[in-house]
């Protein structure tokens, strides 16, 4: 055999050996392309929007929230503050206060029919605050010594007070005088009397002689 016809041969193999590997290495190189495909662009999410119902977006002015267990005066606060204004034009300081004194008179005015129909009917007569009882105080009356009765219908008695003190728990004793109106000079020195208090008798007397309990021995 010639060389020629033996490099024929050989290539002839090569170009099969060729044909039968490219297949398999197109096959092999598919699955490498698949498992990194290319980024796909991703489509940006919308923007949430505040209005929109059921969107994520907190209700800033608080109207979903039970304001039922708050004071009158608090929840009428929140509703005013809840209030959007309505754009209005440059007013004068006059305008303004025209402004408040109208609000004032429409509120006086609602304030009357508010307490006219608490009241009743317009002429009616209510029937008022009824009228207090009045409980007439019982006089006091003092038990002492008489002092004095130089005077004529006129005793001096000494009160002895005895009473224990709130803080030291100790017994503090004092004594003080009055005048007595004695109208038949029944009571001397050194007895022990009960007087009752009375009307203003002179320009130091304020009591009177009840009785005569014991008499000085």
């Amino acid at each position: 055999m010639s060389e020629e016809e033996k490099n024929e041969a050989q290539g002839d193999a090569a170009d099969a050996d060729a044909s039968a590997a490219g297949p398999v290495a197109e096959e092999e190189s598919a699955p490498a392309e698949e498992e990194s495909p290319e980024p796909e662009a991703q489509e940006p999410e919308p923007a949430s929007d505040p209005d929109t119902p059921g969107s994520g977006a907190e209700d800033v002015s608080g109207g979903d929230s039970d304001d039922s267990d708050l004071p009158w005066k608090e929840r009428r606060r929140l509703e005013r503050s809840r209030r959007s204004g309505e754009a209005r034009s440059q007013r004068s300081a006059e305008e303004r206060a025209g402004e408040r004194a109208e609000a004032r008179r429409r509120a006086g005015v609602a304030r009357r029919r508010y307490r006219e129909a608490q009241r009743g009917k317009p002429g009616e007569p209510g029937s008022g605050t009824p009228e207090a009882e009045k409980h007439a105080n019982p006089a006091k009356t003092r038990q002492g010594v008489v002092v004095s009765d130089r005077a004529d219908k006129t005793i001096t008695v000494r009160i002895d007070i005895a009473r224990r003190h709130p803080t030291y728990e100790k017994v503090v004793r004092r004594s003080r005088t009055l005048h007595a109106h004695d109208e038949r000079n029944e009571a001397g020195e050194g007895d022990i009397v009960r007087v009752i208090e009375t009307r203003p008798l002179s320009r130091s007397k304020r009591w009177r002689l009840v009785e005569v309990i014991e008499k000085a021995r």
